[in-house]
């Protein structure tokens, strides 16, 4: 098969491609240690250095130390991906993960599938960085390990854990903007149990979501603020040795104002004056085990239970309420020099319900994977086989295959192909007037090679992909290609679309005595086949920088992000950079003061078209950490 790379601006492309190489060259971003465990690349604990797969990892060091104001915010960051936001912090908030749209992209908490099954995604916004112990990103084909919506990737947050004695942190913090945060966390362990608690608050007053003289004429000059509560609680009994059996807790508590209109009868006129609000509630609650027989054989089992329910509008609010039933059994079986067997079984069940719907509307998903893993010598592998049963359109097969190969001198080659699908979401079902019910999956073919080079404090990472989706779901305004034209008299939902995603990733670090620097450079082609124009809010490039100096008692930091130019709407959104300053004081070995600048050039941010961001933004954190 033939990968090759074409950008709608050569000339630009080229100039980005020679200045991501340079500032490559100069620091080299960040790449994980060879030590690293992760989870998402393979459904078991593996070294990230055996995996074919693409996989960022953002700890809770960085976490902190980061000037990322939410969880989407400090994943386009640190893992690349970019961002459609209404607006500033609290808005409805989806990630675009190498260039495939929010509903492509799987989020799961502590491996628990969150989102709306009526929007087909999760709301990002609804979680809070207070309880997150780690972030790992899979970019690239998951589908083959995680079933529908797996084609960008994967985001799995991982919530604080219990560890060895007693913990107990706290931080509160005040902004610009009326912003203010708080949370505290205890966490701790013994011989037989463990546990980790978490309590967060966040809001601000935040500025007017829509420009004024916006296209539909939505703006409202009031200031959209937000205000996040979220609980979390993590806790294991150990009946036996290599035996854990477990509960995880997650509640979230969104109320976002936002600007739009109604029409209300029995006029219909146009009124944008009401306080428009999304309440979404979001809760998770699951009861896991896991056990090890001897040495080679480890067996898992979950049954996880969630609710996403939203509440939006003015003086006229709909309702959309999900409910998420979960089983899932695993098998890890370690079969000497050929590596890890994984077998899993899994069954789904969606419930969704709307002001919209006529009635309740349900889903199952039953749901067989295999996959193997393993390394010898220089060489590892990776393959991954899955099938999917769905009660809405039949049965589903996926596959993942791919290697890497040590070269020498720190180099490692890799290569990763595999095929993907996304499920059709409830509103593009069963939404009147709109949704068909017999619509099929979106496909997808995704290939992708990664040289990655490590050199002591130094290392460089180069990954090029290629991503080819047919039967995108999207509007079709020609009533008659509608199954029933009187039905659908203003268009329907169909599979009548083709895209092209493919790009190019550049990241490495580097670290000189105390300062610790990283650069990550994204180039991305993302078009319509059919028509051959660029899809709307992906940008051609974006590149982010930072430079972290380490001394005495103090810690200063400075982040630079770079977002292209790209298409909305009919418009062209301008190039933005934004440039993050911190400093962080340890007053004594428990206490933290930190001061971070965002946006210190209060540059003007359009994250979508007619919305607005935050301008200049000062805030002052401070910290404590004890244990015993």
């Amino acid at each position: 098969m033939e990968l090759r790379l074409t950008f709608q601006s050569p000339g630009r492309a080229f100039g980005g491609l020679a200045a991501a190489w340079l500032t490559i060259s100069a620091i080299p971003a960040l790449a994980q240690g060879n030590s690293t465990i992760v989870v998402t690349g393979a459904r078991e604990p593996a070294s990230i250095e055996r995996l074919a797969a693409d996989v960022v990892v953002i700890d809770r060091r960085a976490i902190e130390s980061s000037s990322a104001d939410s969880v989407a915010d400090l994943l386009r960051r640190e893992a690349g991906v970019q961002l459609s936001r209404n607006g500033g912090p609290g808005q409805s908030t989806g990630i675009l993960l190498r260039g495939a749209a929010s509903v492509n992209t799987v989020v799961l908490v502590d491996g628990m599938r969150i989102g709306s099954a009526t929007l087909g995604y999760a709301q990002l916004d609804a979680l809070s960085l207070a309880s997150i112990d780690r972030i790992e990103v899979l970019r690239g084909p998951g589908s083959s390990l995680y079933g529908a919506d797996a084609v960008g990737g994967v985001v799995q947050v991982f919530t604080r854990q219990g560890v060895a004695g007693i913990q107990h942190t706290g931080e509160i913090g005040a902004g610009g903007y009326g912003s203010r945060q708080g949370a505290v966390s205890f966490a701790g362990a013994g011989s037989m149990w463990d546990y980790a608690l978490s309590l967060g608050r966040e809001q601000s007053d935040g500025v007017s979501a829509i420009r004024p003289n916006d296209g539909f004429g939505n703006h409202n000059p009031d200031a959209d603020g937000y205000a996040l509560n979220t609980a979390q609680a993590r806790v294991g009994l150990r009946p036996a040795a290599g035996h854990r059996i477990g509960l995880t807790l997650l509640r979230s508590r969104l109320n976002a104002q936002y600007d739009a209109s109604e029409y209300a009868p029995p006029s219909y006129a146009q009124d944008n004056t009401p306080d428009f609000r999304n309440r979404l509630a979001t809760d998770v609650a699951a009861l896991d085990w896991r056990g090890a027989y001897g040495a080679n054989l480890t067996a898992s089992a979950r049954a996880a239970h969630s609710v996403d329910d939203l509440h939006s509008g003015g003086k006229l609010v709909d309702r959309f309420r999900t409910v998420r039933d979960h089983l899932t059994a695993q098998l890890a079986w370690k079969a000497g020099p050929i590596g890890e067997w994984v077998v899993a079984l899994e069954h789904q069940q969606e419930k969704a319900g709307s002001t919209q719907f006529v009635a309740d509307v349900r889903r199952r998903n039953a749901g067989l994977v295999m996959a193997l893993s393993g390394a010898a010598g220089r060489w590892s592998w990776q393959a991954d086989l899955r099938r999917d049963d769905s009660s809405d359109f039949g049965g589903v097969t996926t596959a993942r295959l791919g290697g890497s190969v040590r070269l020498g001198r720190g180099l490692k080659l890799r290569a990763l192909g595999g095929t993907t699908y996304r499920a059709p979401s409830f509103n593009e079902l069963y939404y009147p007037g709109y949704g068909v019910a017999t619509l099929q999956p979106e496909h997808g073919r995704s290939v992708e090679a990664g040289l990655d080079w490590r050199d002591g404090a130094t290392a460089v990472a180069a990954t090029i992909f290629r991503n080819r989706l047919r039967d995108l779901i999207g509007y079709e305004s020609d009533p008659r290609q509608c199954p029933d034209p009187t039905v659908y008299s203003f268009g329907c939902a169909r599979n009548l679309s083709r895209a092209r995603l493919q790009g190019l990733t550049l990241a490495g670090s580097h670290r000189l005595g105390a300062v610790a620097l990283k650069a990550q450079v994204d180039l991305l082609d993302a078009k319509d086949e059919k028509t051959g124009t660029r899809l709307n809010r992906r940008a051609a490039h974006q590149a982010s920088a930072s430079a972290d100096w380490h001394t005495g008692d103090w810690r200063f930091g400075a982040s630079l992000l770079r977002l292209g130019a790209r298409p909305d709407g009919g418009a062209e959104l301008v190039a933005e950079t934004t440039l993050d300053l911190s400093a962080t004081w340890q007053l004594t070995p428990r206490w933290t003061l930190q001061a971070k600048v965002l946006n210190a050039t209060d540059a003007d941010l359009q994250p979508v078209r007619d919305y607005q961001g935050l301008g200049r933004q000062g805030w002052l954190v401070l910290r404590f950490e004890g244990g015993l």
